[in-house]
């Protein structure tokens, strides 16, 4: 049975320390969604703007890539160990860039997944392409999958609905990258922003859902998950980022700084409305952790 890195004081919030693999084996607990931001292999050396500054690419050693069939086994072998470890009808979402989606993709549909949709996240405020060579990087692609072909899925449709003005939600979201805002309580080289991963869970799960992120970085998405009142597990191997993701858990337990990233992320974005939640059942998804 593995310790937990940080467990939170409501116990809503849990982190370990570990390859994302070897800690999933080492329990017994199904999620009810699963949200994954694994490695996009674009740490090849190139350069991109941010804040207005020439910066590079690389992210780390582990955002390089190995080959394509070291690539695949990789992604075979993570995207395996999250399906042993989601409800029948759970459902998982994967985000990434043409340089890793297509081999998550048929990773997805080799473990039994159907996959529901591909998400196009386009960036309302995307970094200008420096060599002039090629049209702008403006997009990201999540992809949602459920376990069961057989079992149905959980589909918050009526809330989507309501947040999109009435309208059935389409498959194209457009949303602004990571705000200055987000980063109060330090950076990571690849943090989503809250609005994403918001929409993302009020879509797929129920107040008091259990939600993991193997890759969980800076744990956007345990952040956005407690502030749904959903319950998260966070996994990564770097303890600088799970300092970063404790770090981010304690703001938000602050009253006046989670009524702030509320009020902002409102203002942000359409997709974030507390307003609309009156829709949601208030569920319990059964028992805690096992540590």
């Amino acid at each position: 049975m593995p310790t937990a890195y940080y467990k939170s004081e409501d116990r809503n919030f849990t982190l370990l320390k570990g390859d994302c693999v070897e800690q999933m084996k080492s329990f017994d607990f199904k999620f009810d969604m699963i949200f994954a931001d694994p490695p996009y292999r674009l740490s090849n050396g190139g350069i991109s703007i941010q804040s207005g500054k020439i910066v590079s690419v690389n992210k780390g050693e582990w955002d390089k890539s190995h080959g394509y069939e070291e690539d695949y086994r990789f992604d075979k072998e993570w995207i395996s160990a999250c399906r042993n470890k989601l409800k029948s009808n759970g459902t998982i979402w994967i985000s990434g860039t043409f340089h890793n989606i297509f081999s998550v993709a048929r990773c997805l549909t080799e473990a039994g997944f159907k996959i529901l949709n591909c998400i196009t996240w386009e960036k309302t405020n995307p970094p200008p392409n420096l060599s002039c060579k090629y049209f702008t990087f403006s997009t990201e692609y999540i992809l949602w999958a459920r376990k069961d072909r057989k079992v149905s899925h959980f589909f918050n449709y009526e809330l989507m609905k309501s947040i999109n003005g009435g309208k059935q939600m389409r498959d194209v979201w457009r949303l602004p990258s990571i705000a200055r805002w987000e980063k109060t309580c330090g950076k990571h080289p690849t943090q989503k922003p809250l609005c994403v991963l918001a929409c993302i869970i009020q879509a797929s799960t129920l107040p008091g859902a259990w939600i993991l992120d193997p890759f969980t970085g800076s744990s956007t998405t345990g952040i956005a998950a407690n502030l749904l009142d959903r319950r998260f597990l966070g996994i990564d191997c770097c303890e600088d980022f799970l300092k970063l993701s404790k770090a981010r858990k304690l703001e938000i337990a602050i009253p006046s700084k989670r009524k702030e990233i509320m009020d902002k992320l409102q203002a942000q974005s359409p997709l974030f409305n507390t307003s609309h939640r009156i829709s949601e059942d208030e569920s319990y998804y059964g028992i805690d952790l096992p540590f």
